[in-house]
């Protein structure tokens, strides 16, 4: 879940289908964690509508904002863990600097998320850089041991009573972004991965060719060779990394082009298709009856309506996923993000 979903989104409350929430983001700031917004994790006064436990929160209650609110939502379904996730695509510029001295980096973000005012909170912490000796936003040149030593400083310190995840690239290609860190040599020190088996295209590419974001295999035209989740998991199976650390990434949005004319996917656009927080992205819960799907390639959904293209999965193509993931024997199913879900969560029940 989203930080900064306070403000605009509602989630489902789907909590009793949920094992783990990873609540993003933390900043990675001067070498060190750091929190994202305070005012929405810890001072935000939640209504009694819009609270988990239906109380309206009080100006001089120790804890308010979306910390209180995880707390109360555990209080409900005890099994729940929170994790904290740092970094993210906008804030990974720091991981660089964090990475020249992991021990207070891990310092740092263990007084953070085991700050008393709500330790009860989290479980954890999920290690989000984007990318370890490779480019995102920002491009990192701290080396191919720098995410291991990160991650080893991490486990030292979090010890082995608390979760220590990371989000990860789903670059499959020879030379790409999983061989520029050491993946395999981490995984010794996470409880799991979260390979983001997504946004493997969009429409940053404006012209095209139209292409599914998340398909599960390859396909003919597809435009990127191994840019595929079973590309993904079998590049780090075949690293070594235990099929149980690994998560399959499902997006609960969609990807979508307009000034198309090709309703099967490789066709030309003029730029990203229009949505409701930014141009080429919306939520399945608004793309399932705005432009529902029209077809099916590599395993994953995709919708032409107008001149507007877009791809997202569904609980089929949902499902396929899943029974790859059972044969596979991955640890599980992650997804970005809950509130993209219809209200009554069709999504999160087809994973689950």
């Amino acid at each position: 879940m989203t930080e900064w979903g306070t403000y605009c989104r509602r989630t489902p409350e789907v909590g009793v289908r949920l094992t783990h929430i990873n609540y993003a983001f933390g900043n990675v700031t001067g070498g060190k964690c750091a929190a994202g917004d305070n005012y929405a994790a810890t001072e935000r006064t939640y209504t009694a509508a819009e609270s988990v436990d239906g109380v309206a929160d009080t100006w001089d209650q120790p804890l308010r904002g979306t910390f209180n609110q995880l707390r109360e939502l555990k209080k409900k379904h005890p099994g729940l863990k929170v994790l904290w996730s740092f970094g993210g695509w906008t804030w990974s510029a720091g991981f660089g600097e964090a990475a020249k001295n992991p021990a207070a980096f891990a310092q740092s973000c263990y007084d953070l998320v085991e700050n008393s005012k709500w330790a009860d909170v989290f479980d954890g912490i999920d290690i989000d850089w984007e990318y370890p000796n490779a480019c995102g936003a920002t491009c990192d040149t701290s080396g191919r041991a720098a995410f291991t030593n990160l991650m080893q400083a991490l486990r030292a310190k979090f010890g082995a009573s608390n979760l220590v995840t990371a989000a990860i690239t789903a670059d499959a290609t020879a030379g790409g972004k999983i061989d520029a860190a050491d993946y395999a040599g981490a995984a010794q020190y996470v409880d799991w991965y979260n390979p983001m088996t997504y946004d493997f295209f969009g429409a940053w590419a404006t012209t095209g060719p139209t292409a599914p974001h998340s398909p599960l295999n390859s396909y003919p035209g597809i435009p990127q060779a191994g840019y595929y989740s079973s590309a993904t998991i079998a590049k780090l199976k075949g690293l070594g990394i235990p099929a149980a650390k690994l998560l399959l990434g499902i997006g609960f949005y969609g990807r979508g082009w307009t000034g198309v004319t090709q309703a099967a996917p490789g066709g030309t656009a003029t730029g990203p298709a229009a949505g409701t927080y930014e141009a080429g992205f919306e939520d399945y819960k608004v793309l399932k009856t705005k432009c529902p799907a029209t077809g099916t390639v590599g395993g994953t959904a995709y919708a032409k309506c107008g001149n507007n293209w877009w791809s997202y999965d569904t609980p089929a193509t949902i499902a396929t996923k899943m029974t790859y993931k059972n044969q596979q024997g991955l640890g599980g199913t992650f997804f970005w993000e809950l509130s993209g879900d219809t209200a009554g969560g069709e999504l999160i029940k087809a994973i689950n």
